[in-house]
């Protein structure tokens, strides 16, 4: 599978030390691998092969004692099928296509539907359950997932790389790199459910929130766009200006009535394609740690953690509740296949899908 790997430039990254194990092995005895990045200040993330994922993400605080801030789980075997997709990159669309459906170029695809009446994250076996193929590569991490024509009812065979890189900065840097041989659809992120005062530590809803976008996506109660973005001022979806998550998330408001929470689409101010850009902006004003996400991506998919009642087990044997992790996904724009007005979701033979996102952790400085 070397051979399929996409070659990606690299950019002032220094050599990183990196260790790999074995972390486990499916029932059919494919092997499983966790990788971690440590840089020279001690902070270090991890990495595994199911899905492309973030399993850890350990930073310091305001008063330089470390902690992991990534939602996860302690065994390999609870990251297949997990409802939350925690830390993983779901394909071959991430979030959601009405009612399974799409029109290509003339032809119409059906797709599994596993989220109500609609298709989520690729299906229910997509891109996230999969083992993709790894490796290290110039002071990063690279993980192939080769997707074959027809499967979850996609059309074309699909090449998916997912590359991280991780700074002496604290920067999480993934690029995410597709082609196709025929046309088909894609839409790429990451779903890592963050917590800055350390998973397992309560909830999210004292954490600040500040959004670069002025718009968001209204939609309908199962939660597909109606189409024509809305200005978030005067509502509960105003994070233009840094905000409490949990301020307002109880408000009788269509938005969050419908996911108990926030689990929405914003459109990014001044998007402009293959143009990185702030995203988000999160804070945790106890343990003082931050995250800056930036992005190519035009939109921003926040989710509270409103259903993660029930997941797995996490690490240390803690039982994650409702509103534990906040997931800040930067993608497309949820149904783009059936909204010609929204930016294309579309990848023809000989084109190169590319995306970025940049995950910069820091602390609030006095």
């Amino acid at each position: 599978m070397k051979d399929y790997f996409i070659t990606v430039k690299l950019k002032n990254i220094n050599d990183m030390a990196i260790t790999k194990e074995l972390w486990g092995k499916t029932s059919c005895g494919k092997e499983i691998y966790l990788y971690t990045m440590k840089n020279e200040s001690g902070s270090y993330v991890q990495l595994t092969d199911i899905g492309a994922g973030i399993v850890s993400a350990v930073v310091p605080d305001k008063d330089g004692n470390m902690a992991d801030v990534v939602l996860g789980y302690p065994v390999p075997e609870s990251y297949f099928g997990d409802g939350p997709c925690s830390g993983k990159v779901p394909g071959r669309y991430a979030n959601r296509i009405a009612v399974g459906k799409f029109e290509l170029d003339g032809k119409e695809y059906t797709l599994p539907v596993n989220n109500g009446p609609n298709h989520l994250h690729g299906g229910p076996d997509g891109f996230q359950n999969k083992v993709w193929e790894s490796r290290e590569n110039a002071g990063g991490v690279e993980f192939l997932y080769y997707s074959e024509d027809g499967e979850m009812g996609y059309p074309g065979a699909l090449k998916t790389v997912a590359r991280y890189e991780w700074t002496e900065d604290n920067e999480l840097r993934l690029t995410l790199t597709a082609e196709s041989d025929a046309p088909t659809v894609v839409n790429l992120t990451n779903h890592a459910y963050f917590n800055l005062n350390g998973e397992g530590n309560g909830d999210i809803l004292g954490h600040v929130l500040r959004l670069n976008a002025s718009e968001y996506l209204p939609t309908t109660d199962s939660l597909i766009p109606l189409g024509e973005s809305a200005p978030v001022a005067g509502t509960p979806m105003d994070f233009v200006n840094e905000k409490v998550i949990g301020a307002e998330i109880k408000e009788d408001f269509a938005a969050l009535n419908y996911g108990k929470g926030y689990d929405n689409c914003w459109v990014i101010d001044g998007y402009e394609p293959a143009q990185i850009q702030e995203a988000a902006y999160l804070c945790a004003p106890e343990s003082g740690r931050t995250l800056s996400i930036y992005t190519t991506q035009p939109g921003v998919q926040v989710y509270t953690g409103n259903w993660l009642s029930g997941c797995p087990a996490g690490k240390n044997g803690h039982i994650y509740g409702d509103y534990e992790g906040v997931a800040i996904e930067c993608q497309n724009f949820p149904d783009a296949p059936n909204q010609p007005e929204y930016p294309s979701a579309v990848l023809r033979p000989g084109e190169v899908y590319e995306q970025a996102i940049i995950f910069a952790f820091g602390v609030l400085v006095n």
